[in-house]
């Protein structure tokens, strides 16, 4: 797949207000500052959709862009931003978790990684949830061209190693770098794929 058009539709905190759900959506999330926006912007091929930022919590609403008028990235607030308020940060969960349960065209939320550490308690709580929702997901490690070879090795290991203690089968996992567009294609295919069952589901 090419993405020839991306056009950023609107922010907003109700998914009330979200796009009408007739095409398939494709979720990013992800901790704090894991490099959301910036492999949103490589997916696109579009260094200004989605504002990157230095600064922890940046993403706040729920934004939707029009790919190639035929489905949409989400781009939602990453979770576990520890100075941001109690409040804040539940009213932030609750908008999440809303969207995730209850969006009805939501295809597949990629849940986006920082590769270069190991296992955090905030990943797995949240991959183990939607594990217990039943809620379709991939795991997308980032900023893999950061660390040696034996060191992503390490750190890939050791989050098998967690989730085996959960999971009989590990979920679909994709390794990628918004600097050298590894886990580019490996994306758009699945989305490729996906979308042709969303328009199988939509015949029937």
């Amino acid at each position: 797949m090419q993405i020839k058009e991306a056009v950023f539709v609107v922010s907003n905190q109700n998914i009330t207000k979200c796009p009408k759900p007739e095409l398939p959506e494709y979720a990013f999330i992800g901790r704090s500052n894991v490099g959301k926006s910036s492999l949103i912007n490589m997916l696109t091929g579009n260094a200004n959709l989605a504002k990157t930022s230095s600064t922890p919590g940046k993403t706040k609403l729920i934004n939707h862009f029009l790919i190639n008028k035929c489905w949409y990235i989400v781009d939602l607030p990453g979770y576990g931003y520890a100075k941001s308020s109690k409040t804040e940060r539940s009213k932030w969960q609750k908008m999440i978790e809303d969207y995730i349960e209850c969006r009805e065209n939501l295809m597949c939320t990629f849940v986006l990684v920082d590769s270069r550490i190991e296992p955090q308690k905030k990943d797995i709580a949240f991959i183990d949830w939607l594990g217990t929702m039943q809620l379709p997901f991939v795991i997308v490690f980032t900023k893999s061209d950061k660390i040696t070879t034996n060191q992503l090795a390490h750190n890939i290991s050791e989050y098998k190693k967690e989730l085996a203690k959960q999971w009989e089968e590990l979920p679909l996992m994709i390794f990628s770098s918004s600097k050298s567009m590894q886990g580019k294609e490996d994306i758009l295919n699945f989305v490729e794929h996906t979308n042709t069952l969303f328009n199988q589901r939509e015949e029937i």
